[in-house]
């Protein structure tokens, strides 16, 4: 709200279009539309991440389409284009057997993450569905108390609008480092 009001300030409006002729670049629409998209986007990455913060990840799958993708690569990878992934699973069916896996064949130590979303910026948006790319880190906590950088990197998100609700048709985490710890049993 206090971002909109901001952007409803003609002066604010007018240092603005001053930054934009000496970058030359264009910004988005400042419409109150893009900023209910913005906020629907959000809102639903804030629901994405609280689902796993509070271990409720048999509801995991709900937040994709029934046939969306969700997989896990490194910053090398991406950038060559190839095509390896440390973690795929494609349709509800394969992220149901992810997480009964998890829930009673994986061995390892008890740990939860903390999602710490970072910027998120709508890179295609058609009439049915969205594309956005964010940033973000994963704090992770053992049972001793001990805390740690998880993980950190790029999520590319394509929502689709169904119902009136985004649902993730695809989700890519992009991992910055190749070092990647065993311990990649919870979803990013």
């Amino acid at each position: 709200k206090a971002t909109e009001e901001f952007y409803k300030n003609p002066e604010n409006r007018n240092k603005i279009a001053d930054i934009k002729k000496r970058k030359g670049t264009e910004m988005a629409s400042l419409s109150s539309a893009s900023f209910e998209l913005r906020a629907q986007i959000e809102a639903t990455l804030a629901e994405y991440m609280h689902t796993l913060a509070s271990d409720r990840l048999e509801d995991w799958p709900n937040h994709f389409t029934p046939n969306g993708t969700y997989r896990v690569t490194t910053r090398e990878n991406y950038d060559q284009n190839l095509p390896l992934c440390l973690m795929i699973c494609e349709g509800h069916g394969m992220m149901h057997d992810r997480i009964i896996a998890l829930r009673t064949a994986n061995i390892f130590e008890p740990h939860v993450y903390c999602h710490i979303p970072g910027a998120m910026r709508i890179t295609e948006e058609t009439a049915t569905s969205i594309r956005s790319e964010s940033t973000f880190v994963v704090m992770r906590t053992m049972s001793d108390g001990t805390t740690s950088t998880f993980a950190c990197g790029r999520t590319f998100d394509h929502f689709v609008k169904q119902n009136g609700e985004l649902k993730i048709a695809e989700r890519l985490v992009v991992l910055d480092s190749r070092q990647i710890d065993t311990l990649l049993v919870i979803p990013l």
